[in-house]
């Protein structure tokens, strides 16, 4: 199947054609504002559906606003009724469309145009009126409140903020694609006259903020925010998307001894922490127990004895591992247990621990194995 898709290169044109490309489809015809104008009508000739994404934002002028929302749009459809190319077409609108404003008068007009065109042609027409959208690859300080957002805080850029409680409507850049495809294939979600994306999420600006910030304050605290709903995961993966190029890495403090070295690595309120280790051949870590604190042990590099015992008891359990063959150690509560290099080589280890520590409660007491 060939299909047109205008506006290739904006937020939404760019998201699409790379999944159309995951999904196996190869003859994308894209077609953008830097693309020879002359290509638009071979495109309406030969194309088999239409995403049609081109449209005007932040114009210098509004007489732009018109022109291409509603110009552009009336130029493809006099293209594909030239051609006789009775090929579906895809349009976006915006919920602005509802408003008497310069850019929502565009995006009705636009929308009525094609409208008109399908009942005169008796092609499918796909009006999607969308929301405030959010992912990667949105520009910032342009027309998207989160990708502002997560581009100005990432950089220490102040972000401006004229009432926290307004409550905005917002729809994830991948929902958006999904639905887009699923119109492709003629299973498209209808609203009346028009078709939508049916998972939006809403929120108050406010809290938005809250939430990109605590991801950026990620790196200094290691405590990762809550992630358990579909929203903060696609807000947490659009705020890294951000980053700016030379602040994807970030160092974790190192505490050193005569053993090896520690570090801590990630810490969350609902999974507790992991942290890393490395041990130097002979040297024994541990010797404690805890009430409460449940761990678990993997060695990744290296030769080590993990012992237990229980701590009314004499008996002392012992489980020899190797970084060769990855074996996670479960450390029961109750029990006093200890790691030993027993190797040539250091022993790196992750730890994972039910809790984050606190040096006020810490839950851990000295005994020997």
């Amino acid at each position: 199947m060939k299909i047109l898709v205008t506006g290739s290169k904006g937020f939404v044109g760019r998201n699409l054609v790379a999944e159309l490309k995951n999904k196996g489809y190869t003859d994308i015809l894209e077609f953008d504002r830097n693309t020879d104008k002359s290509l638009l009508d071979k495109y309406a000739k030969e194309c088999e559906f239409v995403f049609h994404l081109a449209g005007v934002n932040r114009p210098k002028n509004e007489e732009e606003f018109m022109e291409g929302n509603f110009g552009f749009t009336s130029e493809l459809l006099e293209l594909l009724k030239k051609h006789n190319n009775k090929a579906p077409i895809l349009i976006t609108s915006s919920i602005q469309a509802e408003r008497d404003n310069p850019y929502g008068r565009s995006k009705k007009a636009g929308e009525d145009l094609v409208f008109a065109y399908g009942k005169e042609t008796g092609v499918r027409v796909l009006v999607y009126r969308l929301p405030n959208l959010f992912g990667k690859w949105c520009r910032p300080n342009y027309n998207s409140v989160v990708a502002t957002f997560c581009y100005n805080i990432a950089r220490n850029l102040e972000i401006e903020i004229h009432d926290p409680n307004t409550e905005l409507t917002l729809c994830y850049i991948d929902d958006v694609v999904n639905e887009f495809i699923s119109a492709l294939d003629g299973k498209e979600t209808r609203d009346g006259d028009f078709c939508k994306v049916s998972k939006t999420y809403k929120i108050k600006l406010g809290e938005l903020a809250e939430k990109i910030y605590s991801f950026k304050n990620n790196r200094e605290t290691l405590v990762m925010p809550a992630l358990e709903d579909e929203f903060d995961r696609a807000l947490y993966g659009t705020y890294l998307s951000y980053l700016p190029k030379d602040k994807f890495s970030y160092k974790l403090k190192k505490n050193e001894d005569n053993r090896g070295w520690l570090a801590e690595f990630i810490k969350s309120q609902s999974f507790g922490q992991i942290f890393i280790s490395k041990t130097k051949p002979g040297i024994t870590r541990g010797n404690h127990w805890h009430h409460t604190k449940a761990e678990k042990f993997l060695v990744i590099q290296g030769e080590a004895i993990i012992r237990f015992r229980k701590i009314d008891s004499d008996e002392v359990i012992e489980y020899r591992v190797s970084g060769d063959i990855p074996e996670v150690v479960d450390i029961p509560t109750g029990y006093t247990h200890s790691i030993e290099n027993i190797g040539e080589e250091d022993v790196i280890t992750l730890f994972w621990a039910s809790e984050i520590f606190n040096p006020e409660k810490p839950d851990t007491y000295y005994l020997e194995v």
